[in-house]
Order: C-alpha cells, then sequence, then structure tokens
C-alpha cells in the first residue's frame, strides 16, 4: 500500500514534465535491467536510465561495460525506462537511488517542494536535434515556421516538448501556433515522420543517423554540440546526469562518491577514445543500423560530454530560463528557484583529484 502510494505521489508530481529525449527502451512496468558487472565487496546501488541505448545517456552502459563500477567498489544494478521521467518516479518512490537523465527535472522539482540534485553532470548540451521532414525542408527553415505545423515530441510535457516550444517562442511564434505530436520515439519517430503524420520533430541518436541515412529528413536546429546549443538557446544547456534525492547523498556521501569517482573515469576515457572505440565496448544491439552509422551517431553527439562531470557554470540558468519561458511551474517564480540546490560538484571535484 505504501508502495502504491509513493508511485502515485511520484506520477502526480512528474505530470507537467515527462522527460528527457528520445529512442526506444522498455515499458514503465517492466523496466530492463542490464546485465550486471562483477560483484564487489561493496554498496548496491540501482540507477534508473531514461533509455540506456540513447546515445545522450552512453556513460550509463559504458561505465558498467568497462568494470569500472566494480573497480570503484560498488555493485551497480542498471535498469531501463523509455524516458527519463520514468526514472524520476522511480527515484522519488524509492525504487532506486539514482536516475539518469536531463538536469533539467531538478529544478522542475525543486518547484514542487522536492530537492534532487545532479551528482555527476555528463553533458553540457541537449544532444537534441530538430529534424524536417524532406518534403517540407524549403517552408519551415527555422522556429517561426512553426505555425501551423504538426510537432513531434517524445511526450506532451517532455524535455524535447520544453525545447520545441522554446525554439517557437524565440523565434516569434506562440506555443498556441502549432501542434506538439506525441510519437515516441525511435522507430515510431521514424514512421511518424515517414509517413507525414509529423512535419519536423525533435530526436536524438541513434535516431537522428537512421533519418538522414534514409534521406527522411534534415537538420533544422542541431543541439547536439555545445556551439549548437549557444546557437538555438542561448548557451550551454546541461542535460543527461546521474541526479539523486540530496537526503540520500548526504546520508551515504561515501557509495556516492564510489559512483563519481567511475562516472568521472568513464568520461575521461571516452574524451580519449575514438568513436569507434567507444561504439566497440557497447552492446552489439545497440548498432541497430549497423557498426558503422552507430559510430557516426556517437561521433556526432560527442561533443555533449563534459570530460570530468562538472556542471557548466552558466549551464543551469540557461535551463531556467528556457523553463520558465512556459513552464506553469517555473514561469514567474524565477526567484525562488535555488539553482545551488539542483547540483553539486563536491564528489567530482574529489574524483577529478583522485
Amino acid at each position: 500500500m505504501r508502495r502504491s502510494t509513493a508511485l502515485a505521489l511520484a506520477a502526480a508530481l512528474l505530470l507537467p514534465l515527462t522527460a528527457c529525449a528520445n529512442d526506444a527502451a522498455t515499458s514503465t512496468h517492466g523496466a530492463a535491467a542490464a546485465p550486471a558487472d562483477r560483484q564487489v565487496d561493496g554498496p548496491k546501488v540501482k540507477i534508473m536510465v531514461g533509455g540506456l541505448d540513447k546515445v545522450i545517456y552512453l556513460p550509463a552502459m559504458l561505465t558498467q561495460r568497462l568494470g569500472y563500477f566494480a573497480d570503484a567498489g560498488v555493485n551497480v544494478e542498471l535498469m531501463s525506462e523509455p524516458a527519463g521521467v520514468n526514472a524520476t518516479t522511480a527515484l522519488l518512490a524509492g525504487d532506486v537511488q539514482g536516475a539518469v537523465g536531463f538536469y533539467d527535472h531538478t529544478i522542475d522539482l525543486q518547484a514542487k517542494g522536492k530537492i534532487v540534485e545532479s551528482v555527476v553532470q555528463f553533458s553540457q548540451a541537449p544532444g537534441e536535434v530538430e529534424i524536417v521532414s524532406t518534403k517540407q525542408a524549403d517552408a519551415i527553415r527555422s522556429g517561426a515556421d512553426f505555425k501551423g505545423r504538426k510537432l513531434g515530441v517524445t511526450s506532451i510535457g517532455s524535455s524535447t516538448d520544453f525545447l520545441t516550444k522554446y525554439l517557437a517562442v524565440k523565434n516569434g511564434a506562440a506555443v498556441s501556433d502549432f501542434s506538439p505530436i506525441a510519437v515516441g520515439a525511435g522507430q515510431t519517430f521514424i514512421a511518424a515522420l515517414q509517413q507525414g503524420s509529423i512535419d519536423a520533430g525533435m530526436t536524438t541518436d541513434p535516431t537522428v543517423a537512421t533519418i538522414l541515412d534514409k534521406g527522411l529528413g534534415k537538420v533544422l536546429y542541431d543541439m547536439r554540440t555545445p556551439e549548437g546549443s549557444r546557437q538555438a538557446l542561448g548557451g550551454l544547456y546541461p542535460s543527461s546526469s546521474l541526479y539523486m534525492n540530496t537526503d540520500w547523498v548526504e546520508k551515504n556521501k561515501g557509495t556516492t562518491q564510489k559512483l563519481a569517482d567511475a562516472f568521472v573515469r568513464t568520461l575521461r576515457w571516452m574524451s580519449g577514445h575514438s568513436p569507434e572505440e567507444i561504439a566497440a565496448k557497447m552492446p552489439a544491439d545497440y548498432a541497430q543500423g549497423g557498426v558503422e552509422q552507430y559510430a557516426a551517431a556517437i561521433k556526432a553527439t560527442l561533443p555533449m560530454f563534459t570530460t570530468d562531470g562538472v556542471m557548466p557554470v552558466d549551464g543551469p540558468k540557461t535551463v531556467l530560463a528556457v523553463l520558465a519561458a512556459f513552464h506553469p511551474d517555473v514561469k514567474g517564480k524565477e526567484g525562488t528557484i535555488d539553482l545551488a540546490r539542483t547540483y553539486t560538484t563536491e564528489f567530482v571535484g574529489k574524483a577529478a583529484t583522485g
């Protein structure tokens, strides 16, 4: 009964923010668990990922494949859900100790009275791409041309939905001028684009690579790099991260440090290896479009990742500004959001010098 109540409360808190980015994973009630790393004499931690096969969340699985969790002395069970909101729901319900998803959840949740913080910041850009159907490429050249269009998002209220709305508003269109269409991710997104159910939409790699390879769409906004983030959103936009309940972190600093050590080590490893070498470490079934295409997808997204897990200095302000443009729980309340409580550099700082 207690668990059901907790799940219901978590879901209610997250209704306006249905999460992060795209591509496939598994269903909410059947979260898939990745094969465990070798067991060590250390604490056990469950981490829910908003799509283990998404390139934007690649550090989670890569850390396990490299054996760095075990090296750090922590037993990690990685689980996968189709979207970051499901990962956050599991975190708030106490089913897992950590979640890998978009940093923007920490701001949204603080507006609702919940204190969750990014412990390791994987990225400094969204990793998202606004793709326009090849048939509509001449007609849709900026967010101003979103008027009257059907635009694909993962789900209504998702981070893809938020970013789409921001791009429209920034370019002079109103959020009421277009129709956001929930088309999911991966193959469902591709099918919607191909069948004309949407004129354009926001997604991530490896879906982007597949669409471009098949000639189904063209890139309108590319936010896979820091420069692309600045051009589209006005600054660095930290997205994928390991975030945890602040109370849990304070009570389990030793375990949290082990997680930070492992993830920062992975980010360093990524910065020193080629996309092909990274792809070779990942599960074979992640390369659904072939190894070469998967490596190309990693190459296109690689610039979004940090090398040390540290939050970009002005990144939180950019995220707050984007959410405040239209998010009902944040707009007009910017002054009440304490950004310093949405992330910590305590553990990544020690990992960098350790």
